[in-house]
């Protein structure tokens, strides 16, 4: 079966079927009866969270209400800005779309693990960031979503915080590590049972 981003498009039908196992060719699935269709033509919503408190629908204003039934979504932050953006996936194939975060930018803390008793990339480690009377839980476990993956990085959203008062590591190993002051706005490397917190990616090494 075909589903082409055009819902006029007309597929030929590109072989013999075998009725004997009951083969069968739609060239556009569009026809079919929305109670059967792949898609039905769902719309794709986004809401946005209100300070943990409530949500507000803003698909139309945000530009992702459409018709393209999105099946995988991951965010990401495509532009190394510190805000996450929005990659969609549609059922069938068609565009793929990405939603660049146009909010006011804030602070921000990325966190990448490298594993030495527990696995390499710390999966399953727990990431705890205090700031000032806010406690921020967040696991180690790249997003996975239909035929899509997120990097195994943490993100922080920090607002108006400039840094983490104390970072917690707490491996999958039972080591838990501590790190105070944390400054924001950048990318981290932390090793197990290492005390030294490095910038990630490493900086290129210059010769001059």
């Amino acid at each position: 079966m075909s589903q082409p981003t055009n819902k006029t498009c007309e597929v030929p039908l590109p072989g013999e079927l075998d009725a004997e196992l009951e083969e069968f060719w739609i060239g556009n699935p569009w026809k079919i009866a929305r109670e059967e269709n792949l898609s039905s033509f769902e719309r794709n919503r986004a809401y946005l969270n209100a300070n943990g408190e409530n949500f507000f629908e803003v698909s139309h204003i945000s530009g992702a209400d459409t018709d393209a039934d999105g099946r995988s979504v991951i965010a990401v932050d495509f532009r190394n800005t510190g805000q996450l953006d929005l990659v969609v996936r549609s059922v069938g194939g068609g565009p793929l779309r990405i939603y660049e975060n146009q909010l006011p930018p804030r602070n921000h803390l990325k966190v990448t693990l490298r594993g030495t008793r527990s696995n390499r990339l710390g999966l399953g480690a727990r990431i705890l960031a205090q700031v000032g009377d806010q406690q921020m839980v967040r696991e180690m476990y790249p997003i996975n979503t239909y035929r899509s993956q997120a990097p195994a990085m943490v993100h922080f959203g920090l607002g108006e915080a400039t840094t983490v008062d104390r970072l917690v590591i707490q491996w999958p190993s039972g080591e838990d590590q501590v790190f105070e002051n944390v400054e924001a706005n950048r990318s981290i490397l932390i090793r197990e049972g290492k005390d030294a917190i490095r910038p990630y990616p490493r900086p290129a090494r210059s010769d001059s």
